[in-house]
């Protein structure tokens, strides 16, 4: 009798057990990493999807900044984390396509460490300067360049980030001299722009105000059609460089391993927060272009842009230490 009262308490030990570990999805807060500094479109659109999904599910979605190492750090932190859909990146054309092929190392594999959940945003990048350079668009930013090989500085948010590819980009197409100027974000580069000691930038979210402000000069737009913000402004390929095309975009990610059924949720979330109307206003005015693609989606984009930087990074014979 002991023995069978026994075997019990253990069956209904074991069946309870399964059911205390699986705890329902959104039992604790979510952490959205933007391995960036704050203030860039990257960290912006975390925190617009945060706050929306907070107020949806009930449940807190966090924004952690992990900065460095062109997003790397940030990027390795979610790839090595736990894939139970508590901790997600908010990465981008540098951390989930361009890395790979600058670094001769890198922490973690670009293409199988995360599972896409969906493509939030595609970017606008705008060719900017301090109005104390003596250039006003892009034909006089070109004769310049060639004029004075070296002297013209451009600020990315990190080696390799959408910024630094432009400007590579713009160097091998158009055969100029310009020297990269790399941060730890875009937004501090900016900072230094409108300051004066840095040259030029290529974004458009953190430069808006100051064009508006009359403290930053819009030359060029890198994309391959002009803003919306801006319409005024050409492209770089209407304005001098034929064929060229340079973007940035964002996408969010959960650690390889995460459960689909975990990343359709995510994935619906995402894109009811880029369906608000206040949202994609605001989004407008930033020049980004929401998305909200499904997870298949994005895992085919970011295999193509994978492909396309690879060759660009190649032919322009790029490679950083870190």
């Amino acid at each position: 009798m002991k023995k069978l009262v026994t075997a019990a308490v253990l069956a209904t030990v074991s069946l309870a057990s399964p059911a205390q570990e699986a705890a329902p999805y959104l039992s604790a807060p979510v952490r959205i990493i933007v391995p960036f500094q704050a203030g860039g479109l990257t960290d912006i659109l975390a925190r617009s999807i945060a706050q929306h999904a907070s107020q949806r599910l009930g449940q807190q979605f966090i924004v952690e900044n992990k900065p460095g190492a062109s997003g790397n750090i940030g990027a390795d932190f979610v790839a090595k984390s736990k894939p139970d859909g508590y901790t997600l990146l908010m990465g981008s054309i540098g951390t989930n396509a361009v890395n790979v092929h600058l670094f001769s190392r890198m922490p973690y594999d670009t293409l199988k460490d995360f599972a896409p959940i969906g493509l939030v945003a595609s970017g606008t990048l705008m060719l900017v300067a301090n109005p104390a350079v003596p250039v006003t668009d892009m034909k006089s930013l070109l004769a310049y360049a060639r004029a004075h090989p070296g002297k013209l500085t451009y600020a990315s948010g990190g080696a390799g980030a959408s910024q630094h590819l432009a400007g590579e980009l713009l160097k091998t197409m158009a055969k100029v001299d310009i020297r990269h100027i790399p941060y730890k974000g875009v937004a501090q580069g900016v900072t230094d722009v409108v300051a004066g000691q840095v040259d030029m930038t290529f974004d458009l979210a953190t430069v808006a105000p100051h064009i508006r402000a009359g403290k930053l000069r819009p030359i060029a737009v890198a994309n391959g059609k002009r803003s919306a913000a801006f319409p005024g402004v050409p492209t770089i390929a209407e304005a001098g460089v034929p064929g060229y095309e340079a973007s940035a975009w964002y996408g969010l990610f959960a650690p390889a391993g995460t459960p689909p059924a975990v990343i359709s949720k995510l994935n619906a979330e995402m894109v009811s927060a880029l369906a608000d109307p206040a949202l994609r206003q605001r989004l407008d005015a930033l020049g980004a272009e929401p998305s909200g693609s499904s997870p298949e989606e994005l895992a085919r984009f970011v295999r193509s842009e994978y492909d396309k930087w690879g060759r660009v990074v190649q032919e322009a014979g790029i490679r950083l230490d870190q």
